[in-house]
């Protein structure tokens, strides 16, 4: 299904279509502030392995993330974390960031893995930040990449993205082309926050 939705006046109906979706075991793909992703509920163990398969990877090796509605989400999936990264990521959030941080022991749990970090996201585009809202649990996320670009670029045409993927996975959502640039990777999983992978963020 191809869904097209307003960033900041969506069509109910079409919401109420894609939460339904998402607690129905469904996989979807989205617009960011950066890049299109692909990803579903985290409550559902049958979306990690679809996304999975989808992206050729194995689950004890995938990197994802979370996308949160707002850092009130943080306590139920992280270790606690110092005053100057909380701050630091109040500052560059909803933004085009990535925030590695130290997993609690609910993750193993979602990920069936000894999993001990976790990538924190909170884009600055409201389709997918409400949709998380509204759900009231983050969605898990991977990056769209074009396998049969050798520079591994990613998918930006929502056209596009729904000709490739339409079989694959249940909803794709049409926000607008995406960008090619991912997001700024910061890992403040030790005692001085680290950037690791410089994408279209630039911190603060």
């Amino acid at each position: 299904m191809f869904l097209e939705l307003h960033p900041t006046n969506p069509n109910p109906r079409h919401v109420k279509m894609i939460l339904e979706c998402l607690q129905d075991d469904g996989v979807i793909i989205f617009p960011t502030d950066t890049i299109y992703g692909v990803g579903g509920s985290i409550r559902s163990p049958k979306v990690l392995d679809r996304v999975c398969r989808i992206k050729g990877i194995k689950k004890e090796k995938a990197n994802f993330s979370f996308i949160f509605h707002d850092l009130s989400m943080l306590s139920e999936f992280t270790k606690p974390i110092n005053n100057e990264v909380y701050k630091m990521m109040k500052r560059n959030l909803p933004g085009p960031f990535t925030f590695i941080l130290n997993a609690n022991n609910n993750i193993p749990r979602i990920f069936q893995s000894k999993k001990k970090t976790i990538g924190i996201r909170i884009p600055d585009q409201p389709i997918i930040t409400n949709l998380v809202e509204e759900l009231g649990s983050p969605i898990m996320t991977t990056s769209l990449v074009d396998e049969e670009d050798e520079m591994g670029r990613y998918l930006t045409d929502p056209e596009e993205i729904y000709e490739k993927y339409k079989d694959l996975v249940d909803i794709v959502i049409n926000g607008g082309s995406g960008e090619h640039v991912a997001s700024t990777v910061v890992d403040c999983t030790e005692e001085e926050p680290m950037i690791v992978r410089q994408g279209k963020g630039v911190l603060d």
